[in-house]
């Protein structure tokens, strides 16, 4: 059994082909493994673990400079994506599990264009809640276009299963988040950009912790409503773009590097309020849910100032420097709101690795 892990993006220059830590820079380079002639030609299942991500937001709407949806974001090692394709006779495509039809459609569709010398049988084990800004769309994409390739071993790229796929729209944190995890710095979109480039990736400190706030009953704007929410939106003033790239180049990222927790948890906090206040209007406040707005609110009344919701939401997010103080405040939070079943609360640790790639 081979076990294929993504490497960081500084990983060196390939060897051979047949070497299998050469197979490992390709697939930290380019995020989907190129197994050639080594595995293609015994390998009859794949399974993959894709992590999700969270968005911390965009710290440029003002798009003056002429680069669209600059961001910062980051992986986590729970919730996850976990499938396994399965060789099956010639002609058949089945599909099975949670989510089990975006994936089938993503699966019908590297077939289409590249071709198969079997069938598949492909199993969803574990799916990221969809439309809770969790990332799980560009997850479940690449770890199927994933397992396709550490079968099939097609000559695609990752910026071309992207524009296949339909992912990397705007951001391509949960790219990164798939590639080698930690905490990434989006760079955005340019007028000739096909996926977006990752410009920092810092790890995120063993010791910190994620408190995350599940609202079961809601879902996040997406589909037709996200593009039209930025479509109307009003500008981001110049301004406060240009202030939030300060606070997170010359405040945050050094923060992370030098593991100061206050300094990052209060970037990110003030970030969120920015950048929730500004997409109020399509999301009905600056946090999607009000059940999660009262939950972070009392956490602000606490002292915790690593407050924010992922993406478009509605799970929410509470920075916490060690993992005893997570446990407590979950606790803690479990009791206060358990009148309220909707409510869930999960602590999670950062994940500075990428997604893991089983082949048998």
């Amino acid at each position: 059994m081979d076990d294929i892990a993504a490497l960081p993006a500084d990983a060196a220059p390939d060897t051979t082909e047949s070497d299998p830590m050469a197979m490992l820079r390709r697939l930290a380079r380019g995020f989907v493994p190129d197994f050639t002639a080594r595995a293609a030609g015994r390998a009859v299942t794949a399974r993959v673990s894709a992590p999700a991500r969270l968005h911390f937001g965009f710290l440029d709407l003002n798009f003056s400079l002429g680069r669209r949806f600059v961001g910062l974001g980051m992986a986590v090692d729970a919730p996850a994506t976990v499938l396994s394709l399965a060789r099956a006779p010639a002609g058949s495509l089945t599909a099975e599990g949670p989510e089990s039809e975006r994936a089938h459609a993503h699966l019908a569709r590297l077939v289409a264009e590249h071709g198969t010398r079997s069938g598949f049988r492909l199993t969803i084990e574990r799916a990221i809640p969809p439309h809770a800004g969790l990332g799980s769309g560009t997850q479940l994409a690449l770890a199927v276009a994933a397992a396709y390739a550490a079968l099939e071993a097609p000559a695609a790229e990752a910026t071309h299963l992207a524009r296949e796929l339909g992912r990397a729209e705007r951001s391509a944190i949960g790219f990164a988040a798939f590639r080698a995890g930690g905490v990434v710095l989006d760079g955005g979109r340019g007028p000739a950009t096909e996926v977006p480039p990752i410009v920092s990736r810092l790890p995120f400190p063993d010791d910190w912790r994620v408190l995350l706030i599940f609202d079961g009953a809601r879902v996040g704007v997406h589909g037709e409503a996200e593009r039209a929410a930025f479509a109307t939106l009003p500008p981001f003033p110049e301004e406060a773009s240009a202030a939030l790239c300060r606070l997170v180049l010359v405040r945050a990222l050094p923060a992370l590097a030098e593991a100061d927790f206050p300094a990052f948890a209060a970037v990110i906090g003030e970030l969120q309020a920015r950048v929730g206040d500004h997409f109020a209007p399509a999301q009905g406040g600056r946090f999607a849910s009000a059940d999660v707005a009262e939950v972070l609110a009392w956490l602000g009344a606490e002292g915790h100032a690593g407050l924010g919701q992922t993406s478009w939401g509605p799970t929410g997010f509470c920075l916490v420097a060690d993992a005893a103080a997570a446990e407590r405040l979950a606790e803690t939070a479990r009791r206060r709101y358990a009148h309220r079943p909707q409510l869930s609360f999960a602590v999670v640790r950062g994940r500075n690795t990428g997604a893991r790639i089983t082949v048998r």
